[in-house]
């Protein structure tokens, strides 16, 4: 009787009679049975590999993923599904390429099973091997033979593949192999380092107490010198090697912040170590003691003036903040209304170009309190920017998300929305020096409109909207179609 394995190389011999790859036409068959081979050298797991015989049957044949699970069970029949993308019938796969590959991405990023992580990176890997030996032959003109002739945009897709792999496999033979090719094809993509063995410390958060929560990921207190911050599901290695990169530069620029002690992996997720003694958030003091609130206002206001007045050079390598507030402006509006999208970029790009600081995600659960004197974490989007953007951020957090369901503000900060509204109210006086509300309500309205533009590309993050969801999709438009006809610039 036959076992699984072979009963699949039979299964995808059939299916792939006649077709061939596409390069130098030779058998299809040839291709699955490389991801298979590569497969038995991380396991021995049948179904697995009977998945690496399978995995390109639903794209490129005939067969369906129902036959599948009715010939080899559901398992194999899940792990092929994560290897098939969209089809997109009627519609040119050049042009579907970028859509096809990003949807395909976040399965993999969203996915707990090892044996999809394998199955991904012996396909990439036996695809990458045939890309290298045609590259070595035909140079740049191996491009225009694929559906993405831009070499920029394969080296993303490789690139993010591996970097989604990385923690999970980067022991394995195949991903060394894997990193040597897109380095082979793409000089510097990744550092040499990450072709040879690494093993992260791996570390456990088990009993120990959560002291913030930010857009990247969680603070957690680990004993009683240090706190890990394990990063969200979605950030790669390359995101945290880069925060603590900025991290430091921003030190020796005389942001008050500590310096990590580098990357350890927190189960399936990368964390990094910071020592910060007897500090807990500025959230968390204003949640003991709401009565003290306006003091900590004036704390966090003296300290954004503080990262505000610094200044780099290009070759200190932070991002400009404009660039990411147009990318905010397309991502919005998605091609819809151009006529408000127009009004929404000329605004934005009444902003300077600016030498100076901002943080980029500050609010006070990313700030501690260590002997009464701030220190600044979360470093991964500092920038450089007018003060605007650190200000919408600031509107954002302590007001915006809160007009809907106070509970959101309450939920993420850990105190009343009316606490989080006398918060800003008294930051934003401090910060800009005045008891003029004219000035204060005239930078409420500049802040407010790149923060409707947050929410609604938080919106259209999603696939699908709900009717609630629509409903407020164009109530924050019917806001930015009121806040473009008062503006003329943005800057104050």
């Amino acid at each position: 009787m036959m076992n699984l394995l072979e009963e699949s190389i039979i299964y995808a011999t059939v299916m792939y009679q006649g077709k061939v790859r596409k390069f130098k036409n030779v058998p299809f068959i040839l291709h699955p049975m490389e991801v298979a081979q590569i497969l038995s050298t991380m396991t021995d797991d049948q179904e697995l590999i009977a998945a690496g015989m399978l995995h390109d049957i639903v794209e490129d044949t005939d067969g369906t993923l129902e036959e599948i699970e009715k010939r080899f069970g559901k398992r194999v029949a899940l792990l092929v599904a994560s290897e098939s993308e969209n089809d997109y019938p009627g519609e040119d796969r050049s042009d579907t390429w970028k859509r096809r590959k990003e949807e395909s991405l976040k399965v993999l990023r969203n996915s707990d099973d090892i044996g999809v992580q394998m199955l991904w990176l012996a396909d990439k890997l036996a695809n990458i091997r045939s890309l290298a030996r045609i590259y070595g032959e035909n140079g740049e003109k191996l491009w225009s033979m694929l559906h993405q002739s831009d070499p920029a945009e394969q080296c993303w897709y490789y690139r993010s593949v591996a970097e989604i792999l990385e923690l999970s496999l980067n022991r394995t033979g195949a991903f060394k192999e894997l990193i040597k090719h897109i380095n082979s094809i793409w000089p510097g993509t990744f550092d040499s380092e990450k072709a040879k063995y690494k093993k992260y410390k791996e570390v456990s958060i088990e009993g120990c107490r959560l002291l913030g929560r930010g857009a990247k990921g969680d603070v957690y207190r680990y004993d009683d010198e240090l706190v890990i911050k394990v990063y969200n599901r979605n950030n790669t290695y390359r995101d945290v090697e880069r925060e603590i990169d900025l991290c430091r530069k921003a030190f020796i620029l005389g942001v008050p912040t500590e310096i990590s002690f580098g990357i350890v992996s927190v189960g399936k997720q990368y964390g990094a170590m910071f020592e910060l003694v007897d500090s807990e958030t500025v959230s968390a003091h204003i949640a003991k003691d709401p009565g003290r609130v306006d003091e900590y206002a004036v704390l966090m206001a003296n300290l954004a003036r503080l990262i505000h007045g610094l200044t780099v050079t290009p070759e200190d390598g932070f991002p400009d903040m404009n660039v990411t507030l147009c990318a905010r402006v397309n991502d919005c509006f998605a091609g819809e209304n151009e006529e408000l999208a127009e009004r929404c970029m000329r605004l934005v790009k009444t902003i300077p170009e600016s030498d100076h600081l901002v943080h980029g995600d500050f609010h006070t659960g990313n700030v501690f309190l260590q002997s009464g004197e701030p220190l600044l974490i979360d470093m991964d989007r500092m920038s450089t920017g007018h003060p605007i953007a650190e200000l919408s951020d600031l509107m954002y957090f302590y007001q915006i998300l809160g007009e809907d369901d106070p509970a959101v503000v309450e939920d993420f900060m850990g105190f009343p929305y009316a606490t989080a509204l006398q918060f800003f109210d008294t930051f934003l006086k401090t910060y800009l020096e005045t008891e003029d509300e004219d000035k204060i309500m005239d930078v409420k309205k500049k802040a407010s409109l790149i923060c409707y533009m947050r929410l609604i590309r938080k919106f259209r993050k999603a696939k699908h909207l709900s009717e609630e969801e629509q409903r407020k999709v164009e109530y924050y438009m019917k806001k930015l179609a009121v806040l473009t006809d008062e503006l003329e610039t943005l800057v104050f």
